[in-house]
């Protein structure tokens, strides 16, 4: 049974169940995915895992929490610069903060929509 378009004031004969030839959704652009190197060969080593542990010891806040006046249990080791493969910087305690993951994710997040000027994409 032919039906019309879905399109609110679009009288054609929809060639899907949906759409007329017109109103065809356009297909999604995917951008090509960049290989990533993995977590070992960035750094993450059981050498970064004892540090981590150790500082996380040590530094037990996620200190984005303590801000807003919560504590929070901290999860996660960031860097707060970050070292995009830079081996010295990656190892650089002061560019070190504990955070929970919440706020880690979120951090991590933004900077990723950030293009080589600093600002948002």
């Amino acid at each position: 049974m032919a039906r019309v378009c879905c399109v609110p004031g679009c009288p054609e004969i929809a060639i899907d169940k949906r759409h007329c030839e017109a109103h065809q959704p356009k297909p999604k652009e995917r951008k090509p995915k960049t290989k990533r190197p993995s977590a070992h060969k960035r750094g993450y080593t059981h050498r970064w895992r004892q540090e981590r542990d150790w500082f996380l010891y040590e530094n037990p806040w996620c200190v984005m929490c303590a801000r807003l006046g919560k504590d929070v249990r901290a999860t996660v080791v960031d860097h707060i610069e970050p070292h995009k493969g830079d081996q010295e910087k990656f190892w650089r305690k002061d560019n070190w903060q504990p955070l929970c993951a919440r706020h880690h994710n979120r951090k991590t997040a933004t900077e990723d929509r950030r293009d080589s000027s600093g600002l948002l994409t």
